[in-house]
């Protein structure tokens, strides 16, 4: 049967004579049953061939899979008592703040070699002592306040003068200082010669010994209210004699150990040798054997838990159901490691193999404990109850041995053949939260490929009224006041179109640091600072930040391992911090942290060049 033509398709289309498409067709299956619920059964129909599959792939050797019911502990826990910074005398854990606070507190700093500077803090004091004084009745009549001014003043920097140079060159310290200068109280002065032996009553005029009784009270208050308003450290160490025991200049990071009653008799020292700042946990520290702080308390009895275990579950799971789909967010048929790269081997092994076999116990432990369980017996659903030893029990150097979240040994203390350290967790008594205040010293650490040197770039800098100021600014307003105060001499007009430069010029916050050989060892090299001369009258350029001015008002050199500056660089800061103790008191402290650079700089140092003479009067 043919298609009739059609002649005119604008009238058929009109009058709709020739229906494009007549009849509409449906695929579809034809159930023979009401129900779909066999269909969705997945019968095996070969159950013969299934058993066979099995025996080849050895599922037949079946062990006991009982799921656990319950598990029961014994744990031991112990409180660190003792503290020790680096090279240091141990001494008693304080109890009343964080052990961040202890660890990282590094002490104020209120002068630039001999300049003072901190104008904030030592106003805050001045202002605090005039306080104290107002707030009495007995001294307020007396009025000792104006003495105070005038024995304690703020004294006023000479603009004429090279040393006073970082407090005069900035315009805005230098219109504070004019402002404060003999209108406030310097009141560090007054603490310092009080906290030396001094008394708030010398050298005051008009108190009789009952008045001078109370000045010498009210100082006392105050330099109690200062250290508890600002944590600093006690005291000084050999190996750190400005008083920051814990900071290791030469590697930039914090050391120190901590001690606490071992559960298995004894004392046992944790050390974090490499604690860059910030944030403080478990990993940070290493169990050193061997090694004892003094600590005498009594070995802790250890306490039964009887708990309900938890199946571990995550992301991308295999489900146990037939019908079941994986969570698609996470793929693992993505993760294509290398035969070599066994920590994604281990990883996928555990998540697509062993998943439905690890099992999650609770164990809550106060924070600022050492907890060690000193066994666990599981019981299955068949009844039967198994000691659980743990994975890495042997000797802790063996090569064989492996566990996870555990502390290690330091190498220094490891004794051939020692057994491993039987698990025991500190859990820090620290804070979950610091919050941290701008930088008023930040230094970056960088290397310089082409002129074969490290450079600490001081990025901010304190100001002398207080604060952080950038180093690039206070550099040049440095240099601009120095060229003012020592104009170059005059000279004939130079005739030659061309001059000779020893070396091009870097700027003042760039502090070299030269490769050198470490004492005793010709082939291990070491970062020594060094200065470059000042383009005003070639005089050494000294940094302006604690963190470079390491040893240098003590006429000591610095040095730093090299393998501390990498070549993505390192990054440096000094900023005040703040929390809250648990019961609620405020802690400040001044810290350094470490971080990671910004990769290589070039500073463009050169030498030995020909640089173009401007010429004058037209020649």
């Amino acid at each position: 049967m043919t298609e009739p033509r059609i002649a005119d398709l604008a009238a058929a289309l009109r009058d709709r004579t020739h229906p494009a498409v007549g009849v509409w067709n449906r695929l579809e299956g034809r159930p023979r049953t009401v129900g779909f619920d066999r269909a969705l059964r997945a019968e095996v129909r070969d159950a013969l061939w299934m058993l066979t599959r099995q025996w080849q792939l050895g599922e037949f050797r079946g062990t006991d899979a009982g799921s656990p019911v319950t598990a029961t502990y014994a744990i031991s826990t112990s409180t660190p008592s003792r503290f020790r910074p680096d090279g240091g005398p141990a001494e008693a854990l304080p109890a009343d703040r964080p052990l961040e606070t202890v660890a990282e507190r590094r002490p104020l700093p209120f002068t630039f070699g001999t300049e003072p500077i901190a104008y904030d803090l030592r106003l805050l004091l001045g202002r605090r002592w005039l306080k104290l004084l107002a707030a009495s009745s007995v001294l307020r009549p007396h009025h000792f306040g104006e003495q105070y001014i005038e024995r304690y003043p703020v004294a006023l920097p000479d603009p004429t003068a090279d040393a006073d140079t970082a407090r005069v060159a900035h315009p805005e310290d230098w219109a504070t200082l004019q402002a404060l200068a003999g209108r406030r109280m310097d009141g560090y002065l007054l603490y310092q010669h009080v906290r030396t032996g001094g008394h708030a009553s010398d050298g005051i005029d008009g108190p009789g010994h009952r008045h001078r009784a109370d000045l010498d009270a009210l100082g006392t208050r105050l330099v109690d209210w200062f250290d508890h308003l600002i944590d600093q450290p006690t005291g000084a160490t050999p190996q750190r004699p400005d008083g920051d025991a814990t900071w290791n200049p030469r590697a930039l990071e914090h050391s120190f150990s901590v001690s606490a009653a071992d559960p298995s008799g004894g004392e046992k020292v944790l050390t974090a040798a490499e604690y860059p700042g910030g944030e403080l946990d478990w990993y940070a520290f290493s169990v050193a054997s061997g090694t004892t702080l003094g600590g005498t308390d009594p070995t802790p009895s250890p306490t039964p838990r009887t708990v309900f275990p938890a199946p571990v579950r995550f992301s991308g799971m295999p489900l146990p159901r037939w019908w079941a789909l994986e969570d698609g967010r996470t793929n693992f048929a993505a993760v294509t490691p290398d035969s070599t790269d066994l920590a994604r081997l281990i990883f996928l092994e555990f998540a697509l193999v062993f998943s439905n076999g690890w099992y999650q116990l609770p164990c809550d432990v106060p924070a600022g404990t050492l907890a060690s369980v000193r066994g666990l017996a599981v019981t299955d659903v068949f009844g039967q109850r198994r000691w659980i030893t743990p994975a890495g029990k042997g000797d802790d150097q063996s090569w064989q041995r492996w566990s996870m979240f555990t502390l290690s040994a330091l190498d220094a203390h490891v004794p051939p053949s020692a057994p491993a350290d039987d698990g025991a967790l500190l859990l820090p008594p620290g804070v979950p939260k610091v919050a941290t205040g701008p930088a008023l010293e930040e230094v970056w650490l960088v290397r310089d490929e082409n002129a074969n040197l490290v450079w600490g770039i001081e990025q901010t800098v304190r100001r002398a009224a207080g604060g952080g100021r950038g180093g690039d600014e206070t550099a040049a307003e440095t240099l601009a006041h120095r060229r003012r105060l020592h104009p170059p001499p005059a000279q004939d007009a130079p005739r030659a179109p061309i001059a000779y430069a020893i070396a091009s010029p870097v700027p003042e916050n760039w502090i070299p640091f030269i490769p050198v050989h470490v004492p005793g060892d010709s082939r291990t090299v070491q970062l020594r600072r060094a200065a470059m001369p000042s383009a005003v009258d070639a005089t050494p350029v000294r940094p302006r930040t604690a963190l470079l001015r390491e040893g240098l008002d003590a006429g000591r050199g610095y040095f730093i391992n090299e393998e501390e500056v990498p070549q993505s660089g390192t990054r440096v800061t000094v900023a005040f911090n703040r929390t809250r103790w648990r019961d609620g008191r405020v802690v400040v402290w001044l810290a350094a942290h470490r971080g990671l650079g910004r990769g290589e700089r070039s500073s463009g140092l050169g030498f030995d060049a020909l640089v173009d003479t401007p010429m004058v009067g037209g020649e």
